[in-house]
């Protein structure tokens, strides 16, 4: 996964819901996010109480539920898209609690899932669960919040084998006009303790945003704004959307090479 982070260009790591809007219809926003050039693709496994999440992403998970969306068929979701893209699971620790910690983790890795996010496993106790992730090959990316004390973002950076998820907010997420103060200020100091790519995600929502985070992040992963436009105008909408994302990204990357010659 470490290697969707290099070529001199920020990773644009767009999120789906599993199961939204439609079981196909999932499948379908994957394919957009692949032809639209995103590095990492982020996959929501749905869950019934999601902690982490605002309106948005709790309705596309409802809705999700609904069609059916197990882990059975986020494992499949996720292994037609690995062979192009690294995939991260978005994964409440209960849905790896019921499959049994060993048993997850083997069938995550068989479906080429390079990474997990796991909202509600503390970093305190996540040290055994990475080197169980690790004898598999999967990646652990902790989140860490802008009311992180020093102490604790150590422990988060050396925790993380894939990257470390700054959320921009101390709250749930969704689409935000502007980039919320201290989220720069957040990947600065996690920048300066972590040997893991840094990326920052909740509540990116416009192209300026993404650019904004790309000044000090190494990834940009952007969520509700995307499931919003997939429930009003579906994939290829998504995918528009997210091609001028990355087109902003790669222009103020020339930018700034240019102003360096």
């Amino acid at each position: 996964m470490r290697s969707a982070f290099s070529g001199g260009r920020v990773a644009l790591m767009p999120y789906l819901t599993a199961g939204f809007p439609t079981l196909e219809g999932a499948r379908e926003v994957g394919e957009a996010y692949v032809a639209a050039g995103a590095d990492v693709i982020e996959i929501g496994v749905p869950f019934s109480d999601p902690l982490a999440d605002g309106p948005t992403i709790q309705d596309t998970t409802t809705r999700a539920l609904e069609n059916g969306a197990d882990l059975e068929y986020c494992l499949e979701l996720a292994s037609g898209l690995a062979d192009r893209v690294p995939v991260v699971f978005l994964v409440y620790y209960n849905v790896i609690f019921a499959r049994g910690i060993e048993g997850f983790l083997e069938a995550a890795a068989g479906a080429g899932v390079s990474g997990l996010v796991i909202p509600d496993l503390p970093v305190d106790e996540a040290v055994d669960f990475r080197e169980m992730a690790a004898e598999r090959g999967v990646a652990i990316c902790p989140l860490a919040a802008p009311t992180t004390d020093d102490a604790r973002l150590d422990r988060i950076a050396e925790a993380a084998s894939g990257f470390v998820y700054c959320v921009s907010v101390a709250g749930v997420t969704g689409a935000r006009e502007k980039l919320p103060p201290g989220a720069i200020e957040l990947l600065r100091r996690v920048r300066a303790r972590a040997s893991a790519p840094v990326a920052l995600g909740f509540g990116i929502s416009s192209a300026q945003a993404a650019v904004e985070a790309a000044s000090e992040a190494d990834g940009v992963i952007i969520g509700s704004k995307l499931m919003q436009i997939v429930a009003e105008e579906g994939p290829e909408g998504a995918a528009r959307w997210l091609r001028g994302v990355r087109e902003a990204l790669d222009s103020e990357a020339r930018t700034k090479v240019g102003g360096r010659n």
